[in-house]
């Protein structure tokens, strides 16, 4: 087809496991390739960067944008998808929120790099070297990306049209994506600013085992492998942590089905400010003795502290896009 759209996909901080989930669609993946040429996807063909350079403003049709920025590279990039697609997708948590990688805006670029390159059993560096963006050596220069103090997500930086979740993104989910693109070439429809293809509800409003709890109180909070969960009863009802109360639906409550409590990897619904914060409010007001209708504090603030890693918990994939989008500190940034 002479008049085939153009699609490019972009690998930042992540995984690879986006890139892999778009294989996923299997067969469907045949009609994507009917009406679409791929302009760049390195980790599957033999592009260069250069080769979005030289295209024209505006004249990639869809950007498909994986992974968190964390490298002035990945900035560069997110502002180059911006300015050569028409359509720019926020693909998989890590894009959306800025995922696992996040976590690391708990440390500062130079605690990262002393863990890294010095305190570490296994590291010698006397010396105390650090990675350096550029190095010349026997007449050649060595250029690498700065690895920035702060992991942020796509929207952070640039203007996003539409956000598809997911650690990685279902096949359900991808296929709406599909869809879009299907909509796209027949209609030239693009998707409404900030579209994300998920459910606007909770995953609490989805979920197999009920919208409801039985309503006791949690005085003790578990770790997945520290008790046998029950398949029929709420987690939360059992003191296993569950995000599916401020984690958007749309994921097909794999991860319920299979036993695990949610871990929040679709992200908000629209009307939550911070979800994490949300989320660790509604453990608060169900901490305590069961049976007890008024909780005294010591008895709340027990429960509460037997949740292991707060921020691992309730954060896991959204602290770069969070209220408070990482650690605080009283020095200056390196």
């Amino acid at each position: 087809m002479a008049d085939k759209i153009k699609i490019a996909v972009n690998w930042a901080a992540s995984c690879g496991g986006c890139d892999v989930s778009l294989l996923d669609i299997e067969t469907k993946l045949l009609d994507v390739a009917a009406v679409a040429d791929i302009v760049y996807w390195p980790v599957a063909m033999d592009f260069k960067l250069r080769d979005v350079q030289a295209l024209s403003d505006g004249s990639v049709d869809f950007g498909l944008y994986n992974g968190a920025v964390r490298t002035g590279e990945h900035m560069e990039t997110a502002h180059l998808f911006r300015a050569k697609c028409k359509v720019l997708v926020a693909y998989g948590s890590c894009a959306c929120f800025g995922g696992i990688p996040g976590l690391a805006n708990l440390a500062s670029k130079e605690e990262i790099f002393r863990v890294a390159y010095q305190d570490t059993p296994s590291t010698e560096n006397p010396e105390g070297a650090r990675p350096q963006t550029e190095w010349a050596c026997n007449g050649q220069e060595l250029r690498l990306p700065a690895f920035l103090d702060e992991v942020s997500s796509l929207p952070q930086i640039v203007q996003v049209d539409a956000l598809l979740p997911g650690c990685p993104p279902p096949s359900e989910r991808v296929l709406d994506l599909v869809a879009v693109v299907t909509d796209y070439v027949r209609d030239g429809k693009v998707p409404l600013q900030g579209t994300v293809l998920a459910d606007e509800k909770a995953l609490c409003d989805s979920c197999p085992r009920g919208p409801t709890r039985a309503g006791k109180r949690i005085a003790q909070v578990f770790r997945p492998h520290e008790i046998a969960a029950d398949p029929a009863r709420c987690f939360l009802d059992q003191g296993l942590l569950c995000m599916g109360i401020a984690t958007r639906g749309g994921c097909g409550a794999t991860c319920i089905a299979a036993n695990m409590p949610c871990r929040g990897c679709f992200g908000p619904t629209a009307d939550m400010l911070d979800p994490a914060a949300e989320a660790l409010s509604a453990i608060g007001s169900i901490a305590g003795e069961a049976d007890e209708n008024w909780v005294e504090a010591h008895k709340m603030k027990k429960a509460v502290r037997s949740i292991c890693d707060p921020v691992g918990t309730f954060y896991r994939f959204t602290l770069p896009s969070a209220f408070l989008k990482r650690a605080v500190s009283d020095k200056p940034r390196e």
